[in-house]
């Protein structure tokens, strides 16, 4: 492993690559402890820590601390998600955006533009509401002017958050939206250490086992595939015959990955923001949205599989890939090409989903079950249970794939010459 590491410090390009990442995730960490003008954070911080258990305390966690401190960043980078969930559940019944999504790199780039206005808007509406929020609870006082300037900041913060996670994809290494969520978690991670070390003899006990177990059954579904034999048949292409021969297509257990969990936690945090703009309805989201509630787990839970056949159609299709195996002179043994092949397709798919599905499901309830039944501390779950753990593991491999490949793309193209 650390052989790995140094010959990937030794390639130049990647490592500019990682010290761009690093250091765009240094300036994110900085933005996170800033406060946003006239507030004091002291006052934000007592009353996020009298609010342990509630949706407001996920939120901290997926903004790295930074709502706890009322600062530039405070909002992180789920507005920016939720406008993605709603740009692509439009794509599907509008089909406008569906045409645009089939024009290929330029039908991409509109598409992208429409949710960055998106989220704009909504990080000005969150903005809003948490700032007339902690005014309604006592931690922090307005004025017209100062609800402006407060809406103005952190609206920027998530609009300057969002282009940096942008650069990272471009000019860094891995996608550059989960890297900050991942920086994220793992800025909570010494406060949920500290608050295991001071739990009790059972949790100290279990809780690195059950970490670990976790770690490993969170690899083992992540990297799990079915492959599909492919057969290609000899053709003529111009005055040149080309060779048949088989491969397989990989269908991962869990193609959508973390991003079912971020996109149900983006859905989950949309009814307090909501609530902040309706008092009357304040009660009923505190008692059905708190994240130990059971109410809040199945809603949670149903949403997640929902994302996941989602995020799996967006990402494969079916019709496409039966297409473009047809077209290519490639069928599979025992399957005719065309619309046969389609359908065998959909059918694995769907049956192979299910249980990532169902996985990702479970281990977003863990957290909810060690607290009830476990005894464990609600620092201690919520910074070191699954969800956490899912997401830092997933965003982990899929950043060192990339890497993996950039080392081999340069191993390649050195034995070339």
């Amino acid at each position: 492993m650390l052989d790995w590491i140094a010959n990937a410090w030794r390639v130049p390009e990647l490592r500019k690559r990682l010290l761009f990442t690093a250091g765009i995730l240094g300036i994110y960490r900085l933005g996170s402890w800033l406060p946003a003008p006239g507030v004091d954070p002291d006052q934000i911080q007592s009353y996020l820590d009298s609010q342990s258990g509630t949706v407001l305390n996920l939120l901290n966690i997926f903004s790295g601390g930074a709502l706890s401190q009322f600062a530039i960043f405070a909002l992180g980078i789920m507005p920016y998600i939720t406008a993605s969930i709603i740009i692509q559940l439009l794509t599907v019944v509008m089909p406008k955006l569906e045409q645009l999504q089939k024009e290929g790199e330029a039908g991409y780039a509109k598409i992208n533009q429409y949710t960055r206005y998106s989220t704009v808007g909504l990080a000005a509406v969150q903005a809003a509401g948490f700032s007339f929020l902690f005014n309604r609870q006592g931690a922090l006082e307005l004025t017209p002017g100062r609800v402006v300037l407060l809406i103005v900041s952190l609206t920027a913060g998530t609009t300057l958050l969002m282009w940096m996670g942008e650069l990272i994809t471009k000019r860094g290494i891995g996608n550059g939206i989960s890297l900050i969520i991942f920086a994220s978690i793992l800025s909570g991670l010494p406060g949920g250490i500290r608050a295991w070390f001071e739990g009790g003899p059972f949790e100290r006990l279990v809780f690195p086992l059950l970490a670990l177990g976790i770690i490993v059954a969170v690899v083992f579904v992540q990297e799990g595939q079915r492959r599909i034999p492919i057969q290609y048949a000899k053709r003529q292409v111009g005055r040149k015959m080309t060779q048949g021969g088989s491969t397989y297509m990989p269908l991962r257990v869990n193609m959508a990955g973390v991003i079912p969990i971020i996109f149900a936690a983006a859905i989950m945090a949309f009814p307090p923001t909501v609530a902040q703009f309706f008092p009357g309805t304040q009660s009923f989201v505190n008692e059905h949205f708190l994240p130990t509630d059971w109410t809040f787990v199945l809603i949670q839970g149903f949403f997640i599989i929902v994302f996941t056949y989602f995020y799996t159609a967006v990402q494969f299709n079916p019709v496409d890939q039966a297409d473009n195996l047809r077209k290519n002179g490639g069928y599979i043994p025992g399957i005719r090409p065309g619309p046969p092949t389609a359908q065998y397709l959909d059918r694995v798919l769907t049956r192979l989903t299910l249980p990532g599905a169902l996985w990702l499901a479970l281990i977003a309830t863990l957290p909810t079950l060690a607290i009830r039944y476990g005894g464990f501390s609600q620092s201690t779950s919520v910074a070191l249970g699954g969800t956490s753990i899912l997401i830092v593991v997933g965003v982990a491999l899929d950043t060192m794939r990339q890497m993996e490949s950039q080392m081999m793309m340069r191993h390649y193209e050195g034995f070339l010459k």
